[in-house]
C-alpha cells in the first residue's frame, strides 16, 4: 500500500507539499547571527520587544514596578542602563558598555529583570521578551543626540502617527526623562518628579556627558525620527 495512502489526510503533516508547521506570520525576528564586536565604552541603543500574549506595558503598575527593579539593577561596573522609555509592547534603552560582553550579560540581567516585573504586575508565567534585543552602536555626536530624543520622546512619534496631530508638550512618566538633565529649558522638569530613587544609571561616557550637547540641547516639543 502507497505510504500516502496509510493515514487519514486531516489538517497539516505527513509527507506531501504544504506539510509542517506553518509560516511565522507575526513581526520580523532580529536574525540569530553573531553580535559584532563594540568599541571600548560603546553607547548603545537598544530595542526589546514583548510577546503578542503579554499586555499593554504603559500601564502606572508596569512603570512602577520596572523603576523599582531597575533601581536594583540598572549598574553593573561595565554596564549602565542609562535612559529608556517604555511603549505598549516594546521599550527603548540607551546604555553604556565597556565591549560586547558587558553588553551581552548586562542585557541578560536588564531583561530577566524586565520580564519578572512584568509577569508579577500581569500575574501570569512564562517568557515575556519575544526575540533577542535589537542594538545599534552610536558612535558620534549626532547619533547620540538623536537616540536621546528618539527614546526620550518616543511616545510623541507614536501619537502623531495614530492621531496625525502633534501631541501637547509633557514629561512621559513611561520613561527616564524625569532623570534627563539635557531638556530645553534647564527646569522643565519639576522637582517632584524626581521623588524616589533613580531607575537609571549616571552616564559617564564621553559622548553621553558632554559630546552630544554639541548638537544642541532636545526640546519636550519635538518629535523624533527614525534612529535605526
Amino acid at each position: 500500500m502507497p505510504f500516502d495512502d496509510q493515514r487519514k489526510r486531516t489538517g497539516r503533516g505527513g509527507p506531501r507539499e504544504g506539510a509542517g508547521r506553518p509560516p511565522f506570520k507575526g513581526p520580523k525576528k532580529a536574525p540569530h547571527r553573531p553580535r559584532t564586536s563594540l568599541p571600548k565604552g560603546s553607547v548603545v541603543h537598544v530595542t526589546m520587544r514583548v510577546r503578542h500574549d503579554v499586555p499593554r506595558l504603559r500601564t502606572t503598575r508596569m512603570i512602577r514596578e520596572l523603576r523599582k527593579t531597575w533601581a536594583a539593577g540598572c549598574e553593573r561596573g561595565s554596564f549602565r542602563l542609562v535612559h529608556f522609555s517604555l511603549q505598549q509592547n516594546h521599550a527603548h534603552l540607551i546604555v553604556e558598555a565597556r565591549d560586547k560582553t558587558a553588553l551581552a550579560s548586562g542585557m541578560k540581567s536588564i531583561g530577566a529583570r524586565f520580564a519578572r516585573a512584568a509577569n508579577r504586575v500581569f500575574r501570569r508565567k512564562g517568557p515575556v521578551l519575544s526575540e533577542r534585543f535589537h542594538h545599534r552602536v552610536l558612535t558620534t555626536p549626532g547619533e547620540v543626540r538623536r537616540a536621546l530624543a528618539y527614546v526620550l520622546l518616543n511616545v510623541r512619534k507614536h501619537w502623531l502617527q495614530r492621531t496625525g496631530s502633534r501631541p501637547p508638550a509633557r514629561l512621559d512618566l513611561a520613561s527616564s526623562g524625569r532623570w534627563f538633565d539635557g531638556w530645553k529649558p534647564k527646569d522643565w522638569v519639576a522637582p517632584e518628579d524626581r521623588a524616589g530613587p533613580r531607575e537609571v544609571a549616571e552616564p559617564r561616557s564621553w559622548l553621553l556627558t558632554k559630546g552630544w550637547r554639541r548638537r544642541g540641547l532636545v526640546h519636550p516639543a519635538e518629535v523624533p525620527g527614525r534612529v535605526a
